[in-house]
């Protein structure tokens, strides 16, 4: 959510960022947030003014009848109750069109950094960096779930039988790799400065409300039946929400964490040969990353926090990109974001396996994240960013470590989170 002032000083500004994010729908919205905003400014000014006269004609009238001018102590009064009912008109209507500026404001997307590149949509993101060979071996690599099957690593019928499509029981070697990759990511994340936490897996609506749009919400988040709780699709959301309505000491900042939790996702639609396999599930597990900044270094935060990932999965001996989102793919809230893209030698072409994201003040602004300095309390900005997600990691590690007879060669780093194992064989 953008500051109001913005769209009072420099509307124009504020539509020129929504025409690149090829929004054009959105247009109207900011001359209707103009237009209610004078609107509410005009009633607050009107009943501010009508409750310092009121205060003014209450202490009169113990004089008019003191000196026994009842009658006009009388008129008086009918002119305070004449001020009451309207102050009580603007009390009613003010606080309903401060909800609609919030609603409009809400749908208006975060003004861009200006290196944001300008494109239509995902296909129109743009390759910044590539770390590490991506290699094709000669021989030929299988779809990931049939090395898996292979392993007696996966049991997605059995799943489909307990939870349904979406749903997959990763067992033995499999599923202590599985593991072994959260668990490196968690250690190397702290070695790098940032508090661990295992956050709240369910939040309020209103948390889920502050870190994320409206049809992001619809098209991931599962709803508890009956309870204001939201099943989290990332624990960027809660760890975020952690600091909900709070005014953070300066000396506190930056703020730095690293979160494990289970994620649930809709996922919806099918996604033919990889619907078979592990890339797209309503159920996985992830190590985050997220830091609550002062306003001018949240850039350089960003450009640190990408990085880790990329230097997560090069210890895992796996190719990686770094892809630019262009204006079109940038979700509402965010000021500028990346992808991290692992190799696929079966597929010969990238996927994405993590994303980095500085959000500026948008989430700050919805749910009241400041700090109190020199110049009065602002907000702070708010990134995140992938530190690892199974199994699409998980995928990628598989696919370029796999090796002709069929075994998985674990990379060395992880190998002490394997008892040791250098390699998973087929049984």
């Amino acid at each position: 959510m953008i500051d109001i002032k913005l769209i009072r000083e420099n509307g124009d500004l504020v539509k020129e960022n929504i025409k690149k994010k090829f929004q054009d729908e959105k247009l109207p919205l900011v001359d209707e947030v103009k237009e209610l905003d004078e609107k509410a400014r005009t009633l607050q000014t009107e009943g501010d003014n009508l409750k310092a006269l009121k205060n003014q004609l209450s202490k009169s009238i113990g004089a008019l009848m003191r000196d026994g001018k009842k009658e006009d102590a009388e008129d008086v009064k009918t002119e305070i109750a004449e001020m009451d009912k309207r102050i009580k008109e603007i009390d009613e209507e003010f606080p309903e069109i401060q909800k609609q500026i919030r609603e409009k404001m809400l749908v208006i997307p975060q003004m861009m950094d200006e290196s944001v590149p300008i494109g239509k949509d995902d296909s129109e993101n743009v390759e910044v960096e590539k770390f590490g060979d991506p290699v094709v071996p000669s021989y030929e690599i299988p779809y990931h779930a049939d090395i898996i099957l292979k392993l007696k690593g996966m049991d997605k019928e059995a799943a489909g039988r307990t939870s349904g499509e979406g749903f997959y029981y990763l067992l033995g070697d499999i599923a202590r790799l599985h593991e072994a990759m959260i668990a490196y990511a968690r250690d190397f994340m702290i070695d790098h400065g940032f508090t661990y936490a295992i956050p709240p897996f369910m939040i309020h609506a209103d948390v889920v409300t502050g870190v994320m749009s409206f049809p992001e919400m619809e098209a991931m988040m599962y709803k508890i039946e009956g309870e204001d709780l939201f099943l989290i699709g990332t624990s960027e959301h809660s760890m975020i929400g952690k600091f909900k309505d709070q005014i953070i000491k300066k000396e506190e900042l930056p703020i730095n964490m690293t979160s494990y939790s289970p994620c649930f996702r809709k996922e919806g639609g099918s996604h033919g040969l990889e619907e078979r396999g592990l890339y797209r599930v309503h159920q996985f597990e992830k190590q985050e990353m997220i830091v609550i900044c002062e306003p001018e270094e949240s850039m350089d935060w960003y450009n640190k926090m990408w990085k880790l990932t990329v230097e997560i999965f090069r210890n895992w001996d796996i190719p990686v990109r770094q892809l630019e989102c262009c204006s079109g793919d940038l979700a509402d809230l965010k000021v500028k974001s990346c992808d991290i893209e692992a190799w696929s030698p079966r597929q010969q072409k990238y996927f994405e396996v993590a994303s980095c994201s500085n959000l500026g003040d948008a989430q700050a602004r919805r749910l009241g994240i400041r700090t109190k300095g020199d110049k009065g309390t602002y907000y702070l900005h708010t990134l995140n960013n992938t530190v690892v997600a199974t199994p699409r990691g998980l995928i990628a590690l598989i696919e370029n470590n796999y090796q002709e007879d069929g075994s998985i060669k674990i990379p060395k780093v992880l190998q002490p989170y394997m008892g040791g194992k250098e390699k998973i064989e087929v049984k």
